[in-house]
């Protein structure tokens, strides 16, 4: 157990901000799951509203840390280009 009192500190916040950080990766997950069914199912305008969604919600995964710029803004291609080649 931590002794110096910024450490406990440390000890308190970082449970805290896993769960934050946890959920705003399995609420990411659940909105590409969302983009990837559609897409799967062929269904290319149900397709495209899920990646509307799936966007603001990806970069503000980035804003917050969880996830890198460029790994978001490859997924997000590789997603729409997905999708147009459903056409």
């Amino acid at each position: 157990m931590a002794n110096i009192d910024s450490a406990k500190k440390r000890a308190r916040q970082t449970p805290k901000r896993t769960a934050k950080n946890r959920a705003r990766v399995t609420r990411i997950r659940t909105h590409v799951k969302a983009v990837e069914e559609a897409i799967a199912a062929g269904n290319k305008s149900e397709a495209t509203a899920a990646l509307r969604a799936a966007q603001p919600e990806m970069m503000r995964g980035t804003t917050k840390g969880v996830l890198h710029k460029r790994t978001v803004s490859r997924k997000l291609s590789r997603l729409s280009a997905r999708i147009k080649a459903l056409s």
